[in-house]
């Protein structure tokens, strides 16, 4: 689906002038998204490392959020989360919408775009498919690092930083960021 600039500034979207009575059309098209994108059950191979940083992102977030309500200014030294506190976040962690997240196509490049994944080289105006499949599969491979490194593991590795926690989740050898060659799929 292409969509022209009259029907993006529908949208919100706007079109800077390139100089003196010039106008810029900008034009985005949708990720074209192929049948194991649209309908597998689970996240594509080629999206597993930006799944795995995304749900890695989250269950720090939300750590990090009821560390914050446990501390106060006065409180001398830090406690961590009870285990029954922290096994509870992470299981609400994994089982949130997961709306926010979706896929965006950039120099015929699919990659999962929301929050905490980084942004790199943004197109002027882009398109993001949000709902369908991903916040399932964002829930799906959420559980799937509790159950690989228990509630345990992934706490004490978020009390060291949220690169110990991606580290633990997405790294190692037969980690879903092992290999940034073979996990990104260039489509012809």
């Amino acid at each position: 689906m292409r969509l022209s600039l009259p029907l993006l500034l529908l949208l919100g979207t706007w079109a800077a002038p390139r100089g003196l009575g010039e106008k810029a059309w900008l034009s985005a098209t949708a990720p074209q998204l192929d049948e194991e994108e649209k309908y597998s059950a689970h996240m594509p191979a080629h999206l597993r490392c930006d799944a795995c940083r995304a749900v890695s992102y989250q269950m720090w977030q939300h750590l990090a959020k009821a560390e914050a309500k446990l501390h106060h200014p006065d409180s001398w030294g830090t406690q961590g989360l009870s285990e029954s506190i922290y096994t509870d976040i992470l299981d609400r962690c994994c089982s949130q919408n997961w709306q926010d997240y979706g896929v965006q196509e950039v120099n015929q490049v699919k990659h999962l775009t929301g929050p905490g994944l980084s942004k790199g080289t943004e197109p002027t105006i882009s398109v993001m498919i949000t709902g369908g499949p991903w916040p399932v599969r964002l829930s799906e491979t959420c559980f799937h690092y509790l159950g690989e490194f228990g509630e345990d593991q992934i706490y004490k590795a978020h009390q060291q930083g949220q690169g110990a926690l991606e580290a633990l989740l997405c790294g190692g050898s037969q980690g879903a960021c092992l290999d940034k060659e073979t996990a990104t799929r260039k489509e012809l």
